[in-house]
């Protein structure tokens, strides 16, 4: 094991709780505990300052292009090799909950492909995406340039349901 092994899985740790945190507040604001809820959100915000700490110590962000491209290979990965068999092994085991998460975001990850790849070739033209508005589908994370559509593609949800990222 050497610091970096332990810089990654600590990086993969912190991202996690980070996300189960969120997840957490969410659910206590659903039930009625907005001072947990702020709680979770705080601790949420904290944990994401390690990662990033993290990740910068594994020299893990480059430039702008190079972490397009970076990110262009992960969401590659994802819906050609990683989620497809995820899929079959939730189907095959009768999961339909997984099976359904896993193909939405399967289905969501080639959509970031493409962003990252228009992206790329904007910086690569010299210009920013500045101007940009993106919204993102709160059921499937499906990700749209622009107004959102009248029912996700992925998964149906109402589109006037998007939230709009600043």
């Amino acid at each position: 094991m050497s610091t970096l092994d332990d810089l990654k899985e600590a990086f993969a740790g912190e991202s996690q709780a980070n996300r189960r945190y969120l997840a957490y507040g969410a659910k206590a604001a659903e039930e009625g505990f907005p001072g947990v809820a702020r709680l979770f959100r705080a601790v949420a915000a904290a944990e994401t300052i390690h990662a990033h700490a993290h990740l910068k110590a594994m020299d893990g962000v480059a430039s702008t292009q190079a972490n397009l491209a970076d990110a262009m290979a992960g969401e590659k990965h994802e819906f050609t090799e990683m989620y497809p068999p995820m899929v079959a092994r939730a189907e095959a085991e009768g999961n339909r909950k997984a099976a359904r998460s896993m193909r939405f975001a399967l289905a969501v990850e080639k959509v970031h492909y493409e962003l990252f790849e228009k992206a790329l070739a904007a910086l690569a033209a010299g210009t920013d995406l500045a101007a940009l508005i993106v919204r993102v589908c709160p059921v499937c994370g499906h990700t749209v340039i622009g107004d959102a559509p009248d029912a996700c593609p992925v998964c149906g949800c109402k589109g006037d349901r998007f939230d709009e990222i600043a």
